[in-house]
């Protein structure tokens, strides 16, 4: 699974979210290495054991002649309080790392193959994710 190999603090705060005012991604938007990607429709976390099962999916279909590319990264550390814990006495332990994702950022990329091979491995990558995807094509 990915992390990162240092980290300068052990816990983040919780990002502030305002509903009436919906964020959308401005970097990572465009295809810009391989053929095809996936591109997130919604708000959401995913976790680093998330991108690693998408990943095992999308290899899995392109088999040895496709090349792919992950184009996040899970830094940003989420705990969780142990079971049965009552409120109150502090933030949980560390659980592991999460990439916080804006709708219009592409995720995966893929290329060297079919387009339907393209396609289908994307969409089961897609599946193994929280949020709503959608397979997009380079354009140009």
């Amino acid at each position: 699974m990915l992390l990162p190999k240092k980290v300068k603090h052990r816990k983040w705060h919780t990002m502030r979210h305002n509903p009436q005012k919906p964020k959308v991604e401005t970097r990572g938007i465009t295809v810009a290495f391989g053929s095809h990607g996936v591109k997130a429709m919604t708000a959401g976390r995913i976790r680093s054991n998330q991108i690693e099962s998408a990943r095992k999916a999308i290899m899995h279909e392109l088999g040895k002649t496709g090349r792919m590319w992950i184009r996040i990264f899970p830094d940003k550390p989420y705990t969780q309080k142990a079971a049965e814990v009552g409120m109150g006495k502090g933030k949980g332990d560390p659980q592991g790392y999460e990439f916080q994702v804006w709708p219009g950022r592409i995720l995966f990329e893929v290329d060297g193959v079919t387009e339907t091979v393209a396609r289908e491995s994307l969409r089961k990558a897609g599946a193994k994710l929280p949020i709503k995807t959608k397979v997009v094509s380079r354009v140009g």
